[in-house]
């Protein structure tokens, strides 16, 4: 099974091998370094005219990118830590994701703007902060966190929608990568023997999955956990421990498309279990699960459904490892938030 990380890296090769229009921006992303987290190793070395190291700004590269998108190109941007999309703000908000409407649908921007997000990396305030909800629900931007899961073909693994966006998006992409993601194995229904795996979107022409898991030959499941990124694997672990020491079955609702909003599946979940714990690892207010449980509020027609959710605490990210395991939402706190629920 490749890593989270191996996939990425083999799509990006991928993709510059099959289309000469495919150009890479950032910071240190030349070999030997290959990017902060190796994502990029390689390229520059077999596609050197291709990959562009750039200054430290931002904001500078991000708007070379948009003008090369909107010329025919198709660059990828890596932004090195999720903590500075905040710099990109103006003009992914007020110009790339504006523009085919602006130009009456004359142009496209098929920008993909990768980074890597997250904590437990004791890397302190402003480089392990989760921030990708700033940008949900900005009209014309698509926001991915793909999932250490695949399809049993192996498509709608972190790499294939990588690759795909890349080739074949016409609109501009946040692709979100969570640190510890990049060493877990990209697992499917083969490789998953304790659980069992679907897509509910698998036949609807969608190319971003939203993984249902369920521990395989238990009971029916009483609660919806919804999650994403490296807190699903959380949330799976939790998952086997609710189970196996206190009998409570879930169902795990994974979605990979942030934004526009994937509700239906979880929905659908929520309205069969009676309850739902969503979890995430951005703070609390604000969060995309507030407006999931907004949303299948809205939607479910069924009052008696119970509602919670887990995020981080609405403070600085420590650096010190024992605080930032308090800070961030664990596998422990998702156990006891589900037993709560229960009772």
């Amino acid at each position: 099974m490749p890593s989270v990380l191996e996939s990425l890296n083999t799509a990006l090769h991928r993709a510059f091998s099959e289309n000469k229009n495919v150009y890479l921006l950032g910071e240190d992303v030349l070999d030997p370094y290959g990017g902060a987290f190796k994502v990029t190793r390689g390229l520059s070395t077999s596609f050197p005219d291709r990959v562009l190291t750039t200054p430290i700004s931002e904001a500078g590269f991000v708007g070379v990118a948009a003008g090369m998108a909107l010329r025919g190109l198709r660059p990828v941007v890596e932004i090195m830590f999720g903590d500075f999309i905040s710099l990109i703000a103006d003009q992914m908000i007020n110009h790339i994701a504006k523009f085919r409407w602006m130009y009456n649908d004359q142009v496209r921007v098929p920008l993909v703007i990768r980074t890597p997000m997250g904590g437990r990396r004791g890397y302190g305030p402003t480089h392990s902060q989760t921030l990708e909800k700033l940008y949900l629900g900005i009209p014309g931007l698509k926001v991915i966190a793909p999932a250490a899961l695949s399809r049993s073909d192996g498509s709608g693994a972190p790499g294939d929608l990588l690759y795909h966006l890349i080739l074949e998006g016409e609109d501009p992409v946040l692709f979100i990568e969570n640190k510890l993601q990049y060493l877990l194995p990209v697992q499917n229904q083969l490789d998953l023997h304790d659980f069992t795996i679907n897509d509910d979107l698998a036949n609807s022409g969608l190319s971003f999955p939203c993984y249902t898991l369920s521990l395989r030959g238990a009971p029916p499941a009483t609660l919806t956990i919804a999650a994403y990124g490296y807190m699903a694997e959380l949330a799976k672990q939790a998952a086997t421990r609710l189970a196996f020491e206190h009998e409570i079955f879930s169902e795990l609702v994974v979605p990979t498309q942030l934004s526009p909003f994937m509700i239906d599946p979880i929905s659908r979940s929520a309205s069969q279990t009676g309850a739902l714990l969503v979890v995430e690892e951005g703070t609390y207010t604000l969060g995309w699960g507030a407006e999931v449980i907004a949303r299948v509020a809205e939607g479910s027609g069924i009052p008696s459904v119970r509602f919670k959710r887990l995020a981080a605490k609405e403070v600085p990210i420590p650096a010190s490892g024992p605080l930032e395991a308090d800070v961030l939402p664990g596998v422990e706190l998702i156990v006891q938030s589900a037993i709560q629920m229960k009772h």
